[in-house]
């Protein structure tokens, strides 16, 4: 990657992973950090799939901050992957930064993450998520319970809220501290490096999620398959033009195509317009939505559908 002039000498720039459960906010941090929309959320756990990286540009620093899947026992060839992917990141940054939910005791599965980073010789910073949610009287006695889950390391502690901001202006003082000394190494108007039709699909899955029933959403995986400018209106002086989409919803079984298209096509339209108008925010202009529902069979337990919609074994 081509580095950028530095704004001083003293400029820091490197990467930060994002590691814990599924569900525990990362997503939505991602966003708060970054002061945009770039990662896709919802109440449904394992949301994120992607490593996605998103990019935060100060006067002094630049983090590349990367969401990846919630670490969980996996319970196909998919989750396989997620996991792997998660877990992968841990050596390829320059700090971890761990996000457990303060609004829920500590659990097995943030005993086994603590555990695993233990074993990696890489700087931790711990941030308990959902603090807002943590009534004023409880608050000591929760503190107190992730210090003894944190009892073997020395890795600093802060309290934090992804969905109003509170701490995490000093959370991100602490962790540019943590950054090596180095220019930016991409433009400071970027958000974020994944390619839009990743991007596009993601905001098409944010949908489902959100407006389907339990047994969707992780059967659910989406691919843009065209992705065409469309020129302005010749008869219209004041027309733009627009971006036409065009994308494929994959699921498991018929039953799930019925709930997504909905009777009438009701559900489908609910999720197209949606879908819309998150993109139209993303790309500042009109946008042309199509979508179609396709069925394959237990695709998240095949390599070749796997790496068709971008989870290829990495």
């Amino acid at each position: 990657m081509t580095c950028l002039e530095s704004p001083s000498q003293n400029h820091r720039s490197g990467f930060v992973a994002l590691i814990g459960r599924p569900n525990v906010g990362k997503s939505t941090l991602v966003n708060q950090l970054v002061g945009e929309k770039v990662a896709i959320t919802s109440p449904v756990a394992q949301t994120t799939r992607n490593r996605l990286r998103a990019i935060l540009t100060t006067p002094i620093a630049q983090l590349v901050i990367v969401d990846t899947p919630g670490i969980h026992k996996p319970h196909h060839l998919l989750g396989e992957r997620l996991v792997k992917s998660a877990r992968s990141a841990i050596g390829e940054v320059d700090l971890v930064l761990l996000l457990l939910d303060a609004s829920e005791e500590p659990g097995g599965g943030d005993s086994f993450i603590v555990n695993l980073l233990q074993k990696q010789k890489i700087p931790v910073i711990v941030a308990l998520n959902k603090w807002d949610l943590v009534l004023e009287k409880q608050r000591n006695s929760i503190f107190s319970e992730y210090k003894n889950l944190l009892s073997e390391t020395i890795w600093p502690v802060f309290s934090c809220s992804a969905a109003n901001g509170d701490g995490c202006e000093q959370l991100i003082k602490r962790v540019i501290d943590y950054m090596p000394l180095g220019p930016q190494l991409y433009p400071p108007e970027m958000v974020s490096d994944q390619p839009e039709k990743i991007l596009l699909a993601e905001l098409i899955r944010e949908q489902v999620l959100l407006h389907t029933r339990e047994e969707i959403p992780h059967s659910v995986a989406v691919k843009i398959d065209r992705l065409e400018e469309m020129p302005r209106s010749s008869r219209r002086k004041d027309s733009q033009g627009c971006i036409a989409v065009l994308a494929t919803i994959l699921v498991e079984r018929k039953s799930q195509k019925g709930i997504l298209i909905g009777r009438g096509g009701s559900m489908m339209k609910t999720i197209g317009k949606g879908a819309r108008a998150q993109m139209q925010n993303l790309i500042n202009g009109p946008v042309y939505l199509e979508l179609f529902v396709k069925v394959a069979p237990d695709w998240r337990m095949k390599p070749s559908r796997l790496a068709e919609f971008g989870y290829a074994d990495s």
